[in-house]
């Protein structure tokens, strides 16, 4: 709400903050512990309140919604003919075949009934805080973050469907005859720019990836390191984008001051191939361990900054000149648990995974080289 007895949406943590919708005058919290990176069934719980609250919102000056990476996920209200199984299972094939979190959230949007700009549509009038773990093509876009509940939508169910032949996905049946429906048009497409049910909507974006990136080198300065900031999103393979950003690292801090900070930041994808696991961070690192030099003291960390790296529980990894002669001894061969996309077995092994838990948030990942 915008005014009086604000109910709030909190969709970072899968949270709902909300009155009951029976009675508005008693406020309580409605909390769902939703899934992520996969939805679960408090996802569907907490689309459906959601939704409720948005059309409550319209008589009591609007939806105040605070926004985080994390939200296509635990905000769910798949259309009828697709439902949550149909849903989960296509953004699952997707997500293995390596789609970027623009194409993917396009395919979502097209599934929901709460993307796309419905949550706005439904309320009337919002005001949308939101933190950003988009990054590419365009940084921090409104339509991409929590599959853009709040804004309007450009893409097309024939976007959608292009995406699924793109990365050849077959998805449940029931998937691609709603999408065609959508393009033929006989389903109504997703809320588009210009729409009069979202005139009084308004868009904040309060923290990025260059949040997390600025809150690191502040930190590495106040510990007597000289920093320098990457500014450019690290996408890619993430095998290879570690091993990238580990040489461009190497290259700095032989021209330059030590000891010495190199912080980047944004989000790579991994193209599963293997039957391992592990997470996009752990597979950064890994992949950077040919280009570690034992003889000298480099340190590297990779970590999500919601604290959960794919579907472990562990944040991330690091690795240091120490890492392949500990791993010889512990039996573990890196090559080969890249090949099997296994990296968390690989680092567990070495007790070196990042954990600090679920933060409730999420602006992407952050990477950072220390060398001596």
């Amino acid at each position: 709400m915008l005014r009086g007895a604000a109910p709030i949406l909190e969709l970072e943590a899968g949270l709902i903050a909300a009155p009951d919708v029976a009675d508005l005058g008693t406020d309580r919290i409605s909390a769902f512990v939703a899934g992520h990176p996969s939805p679960n069934a408090a996802s569907v719980a907490a689309g459906e309140d959601a939704l409720l609250l948005a059309a409550h919102s319209r008589d009591r000056g609007g939806l105040l919604v605070l926004l985080s990476g994390g939200a296509s996920a635990m905000l769910a209200a798949p259309v009828r003919e697709v439902g949550m199984t149909g849903k989960m299972e296509t953004a699952r094939l997707l997500m293995r075949a390596g789609a970027a979190i623009d194409e993917l959230n396009c395919v979502r949007k097209h599934l929901s009934c709460i993307k796309g700009g419905h949550l706005a549509a439904a309320a009337g009038t919002t005001m949308t805080l939101a933190l950003s773990d988009v990054h590419a093509p365009i940084a921090d876009d409104p339509s991409v973050i929590g599959s853009g509940v709040t804004v309007p939508d450009e893409t097309t169910y024939a976007d959608a469907l292009s995406i699924l032949d793109k990365y050849a996905v077959s998805p449940p049946p029931a998937v691609r005859s709603h999408l065609e429906a959508g393009a033929a048009g006989r389903v109504d497409e997703t809320v588009k720019p210009g729409d009069s049910r979202i005139r009084s909507s308004a868009y904040t974006v309060i923290g990025n990836r260059m949040t997390a990136i600025d809150g690191a080198r502040r930190e590495a300065e106040a510990q007597g390191y000289a920093v320098v900031v990457l500014p450019e999103v690290i996408a890619g393979e993430a095998r290879q984008a570690g091993a990238a950003f580990l040489a461009a690292a190497k290259r700095i801090a032989a021209a330059g001051q030590r000891p010495l900070c190199v912080v980047g930041a944004g989000e790579t994808t991994v193209t599963v191939v293997g039957d391992g696991v592990g997470g996009r961070n752990q597979e950064f690192v890994l992949g950077a361990l040919p280009v570690i030099d034992s003889d000298a003291a480099i340190v590297l960390a990779s970590a999500g900054t919601d604290g959960i790296d794919g579907p472990t529980e562990a944040a991330g990894a690091i690795a240091d000149s120490t890492t392949v002669a500990r791993a010889v001894a512990a039996g573990v061969n890196g090559a080969q648990s890249l090949a099997r996309n296994d990296a968390y077995r690989f680092f567990d092994a070495l007790d070196d995974l990042i954990h600090w838990g679920a933060t409730g948030t999420n602006v992407g990942d952050l990477h950072v080289t220390l060398i001596a």
